[in-house]
């Protein structure tokens, strides 16, 4: 059969262009590379272990061969679970290293986000990369919470008691919800439930999302740095940058199946299998999901009342609400954004983060937010490791809270203007040698190194301007434009721009990934 010269020439010119782009290295890439090696380990750890695993809650004797539990009345899921623990060949391993995949896929993607936000590549044309990045963090979520709940030990079934009162108590539907969820009475049919959720539509739709970001970010091309390495080539993305990719890709599957032949992590065969009526004490649920159960502890005791006949428990509702929340804010926030700035330039160059003091400070206070719903989870533990009592933990926490991300906003503020003024120091007299020499009047004064044309293009700034408030056609301005007058204004405190791109406009700079000039 003849060779199809078409196909050739288009896959030489593929070739030629991928070739042709290059690609900046700075660190925060990696993670995007930790990212996809963790859901291929996931991906082939998975395949193999639901060759063994049987997604089932009906109860049969356990007769394998760990002792302790040997004539216990278990689940054919946790049997199974236990069987792939001690007699299939390397399904301990397996198990572990599917586990640690799952554990360090979440710290990636968080890393992900955070570097997104501070350096501002959030912004025009990448906003729909940014919302795609924090949808596939939620199906990681849920990812990892239906997979914590498959092995049915003592652990997975208290974290599903806590799930079913959460589902319970929203009103109205919460019954119908939970008999849908679960399949009837607790535990149900949980197990058939979720297996799917974790097996076949969490992954399925975090490679489309994933997919969809790769398109995009292959359109819209790398951003770049400030402008001290605007002039760096970089890599070509094709070989170069695609093989090291590889290499670390191989290197961080090479650590979890390390982290998993060497450090036991989900031990079903000390948790026992799940209860009706028990729970483990210091139940912790995987560290991914501790913002969840964190939320729940910092509620008041008492927060419910009776409606038309039903009660409403804020003590369930209040969290549901902060945490949903949280995330529409943090999944709108390049929009939100944009329409308070009034901008709709593209983006192709990062910003610093002390450049950009407010966005900074809401980025800090986020995470401390996140942090203290968080570290709530683990208060019972704190409070028996460090002897103080549970209520101190609690009300510490709480009101850290509600006091501590207005406070970290405006310590981060002032540390970028801070910043902003030893980078002016720097600009006008460079930097400080520790040299000090006698001058012929007898005075003392210190030798400065001036600062190179790179570090000069760096840290030449200038101040953005902050949009008014826009008034309609009869000369009024409505009291949304006040809002977002007054808002643009709060944001623009301390906000400045590279020197090159003007007082009034950002970044002009064509990409520098998209061919080789």
């Amino acid at each position: 059969m003849p060779a199809d010269p078409g196909g050739r020439r288009r896959l030489t010119a593929c070739a030629a262009e991928l070739g042709a782009r290059r690609v900046q290295l700075r660190w925060s890439n990696l993670f995007g590379v930790v990212t996809v090696a963790c859901l291929l380990v996931l991906a082939v750890t998975g395949v193999l272990l639901a060759t063994w695993y049987t997604p089932s809650n009906d109860l049969v004797t356990y007769d394998g061969p760990y002792g302790p539990l040997r004539g216990a009345t278990v689940t054919e899921a946790f049997a199974s679970t236990m069987a792939i623990s001690f007699e299939v060949t390397g399904g301990l391993l397996v198990r572990q290293t599917h586990h640690w995949a799952a554990l360090v896929m979440p710290a990636a993607m968080i890393v992900q986000l955070l570097v997104t936000f501070f350096t501002g590549g959030f912004r025009r044309p990448r906003q729909l990369g940014w919302v795609l990045l924090v949808v596939a963090f939620l199906l990681v979520l849920l990812a990892g919470w239906s997979g914590y709940a498959l092995p049915d030990d003592m652990l997975s079934g208290t974290g599903l008691r806590i799930v079913e009162g959460v589902v319970l108590s929203i009103p109205f539907v919460g019954t119908w919800l939970a008999g849908w969820m679960f399949g009837g009475p607790f535990p149900g049919q949980i197990v058939e439930n979720l297996y799917p959720v974790h097996a076949v539509l969490a992954p399925g739709l975090l490679v489309l999302v994933l997919v969809v970001r790769a398109a995009l970010a292959v359109r819209h091309g790398q951003a770049q740095q400030p402008p001290a390495v605007r002039a760096t080539l970089g890599l070509r993305l094709w070989p170069d940058a695609a093989l090291r990719a590889a290499g670390m890709t191989g290197l961080t599957a090479a650590v979890l199946v390390l982290l998993g032949a060497t450090s036991t992590v989900s031990p079903v065969w000390s948790y026992g299998p799940a209860s009706v009526g028990e729970v483990g004490a210091g139940s912790q649920p995987d560290w991914y999901m501790g913002f969840l159960d964190g939320a729940l502890r910092l509620v008041p005791a008492g927060w419910e009342t009776v409606w038309g006949g039903w009660t409403v428990t804020f003590a369930m509702l209040v969290p549901l609400a902060v945490v949903a929340g949280y995330f529409v804010l943090l999944t709108l926030y390049p929009y939100i954004e944009a329409w308070v700035d009034q901008d709709r330039l593209p983006h192709h160059v990062l910003d610093r983060p002390r450049n950009v003091p407010v966005r900074t400070g809401i980025g800090v206070a986020g995470m401390l937010f996140y942090g203290i719903l968080w570290g709530a989870a683990s208060a019972d533990i704190v409070s028996t490791e460090f002897s103080v009592s549970f209520e101190t933990v609690i009300t510490t926490l709480q009101v850290a809270l509600v006091a501590g991300p207005p406070l970290a906003f405006d310590v981060t503020r002032r540390i970028c203007v801070g910043l902003q003024r030893k980078d002016r120091e720097i600009l006008r007299h460079g930097h400080e040698t520790g040299r000090i020499v006698r001058m012929p009047n007898g005075g003392y004064v210190e030798i400065h190194q001036p600062a190179d044309d790179a570090e000069r293009a760096r840290l030449a700034v200038t101040a953005a301007s902050p949009a008014p408030g826009r008034t309609d056609d009869v000369g009024r301005l409505t009291a949304r434009e006040r809002v977002r007058g007054a808002l643009s204004r709060g944001f623009g405190e301390g906000h400045v721009v590279p020197a090159d791109a003007g007082p009034d406009a950002r970044d002009r700079v064509p990409r520098l990934t998209r061919r080789a000039r």
